[in-house]
């Protein structure tokens, strides 16, 4: 009997909508985003509001465009300006809308062999390092972070190449770590600088440009080129980042006493 009582149980269990499923928003992120933990910290009271699991796909902003444009998530959170108004000109997302933003800085090994700490602006620092071929990694997979640099190497009339320039084709969070080890220059997004801080040697040797500007932004999957996407809860989600609540958490989240991002809807 008690076996028999076992099989029902399990086969109701098994039944759509047996137990405690919830529904599901799936959302592409940077891994520059994922990296600093914050979602770890935005998602818990979004989902217990909505009763939903944010499943989120952690890639290169290209690669996250990419997910969008063929309708594998409900919508994106990138950081690449001119591809995401290509995406949305495209007609593949709808709302592109202002979340936060940081910026990116130049790292290297605190001895600084190419002097960018010397550099009187960004396109001298560039120069430096193809100049004295020191060792620099770059992300080389289509992210955000590589579409800026490639631009910064571009503004300097700079085609990087040869055995000083190594593209890794890895996130973020890798990245620090093979110019690490390297002790090569690198550029990355502040919060994952300020993330990994403390797990590494490399220095902050250039900051503060105007063109190292980092900008995220929302958008959602347009429903019209994929009916099967979740377009009502990913605007619950839109609607959540950039709400009172959302803003604050996103302004209040630090590391090491640090801020790692700055909320664009609230100042």
């Amino acid at each position: 009997m008690k076996i028999k009582i076992h099989y029902l149980l399990l086969l109701i269990c098994m039944l759509p909508g047996a137990g405690h499923a919830q529904d599901r928003l799936r959302l592409a992120t940077t891994t520059s985003t994922e990296n600093t933990g914050l979602l770890a910290v935005l998602h818990p009271p979004f989902e217990k509001k909505y009763a939903v699991k944010v499943d989120v796909i952690a890639v290169g902003t290209g690669k996250a465009l990419r997910l969008g444009r063929n309708g594998d998530v409900d919508l994106v959170l990138v950081h690449a300006p001119a591809a995401e108004k290509k995406f949305v000109a495209q007609g593949f997302g709808v709302e592109r809308l202002p979340v936060m933003h940081n910026d990116f800085v130049l790292l290297g090994p605190g001895s600084d062999p190419a002097k960018i700490r010397d550099a009187g602006s960004l396109t001298a620092a560039m120069t430096a390092l193809a100049i004295t071929g020191t060792g620099f990694v770059s992300r080389g997979d289509d992210s955000g972070t590589h579409k800026m640099e490639m631009s910064l190497w571009q503004a300097a009339s700079i085609r990087p190449e040869g055995d000083w320039y190594l593209a890794v084709g890895q996130g973020m969070g890798a990245v620090l770590k093979i110019a690490n080890d390297k002790l090569a220059y690198t550029i990355t997004d502040r919060g994952t600088y300020l993330a990994f801080k403390d797990k590494i040697e490399l220095e902050l040797v250039y900051e503060g440009a105007e063109q190292l500007a980092n900008p995220y932004h929302i958008i959602l999957v347009n429903p019209e080129k994929h009916p099967h996407v979740k377009s009502k809860l990913a605007q619950h989600y839109a609607d959540f980042v950039r709400s009172e609540q959302g803003q604050m958490i996103i302004r209040g989240y630090k590391v090491a006493g640090e801020q790692l991002f700055y909320p664009d809807v609230i100042y």
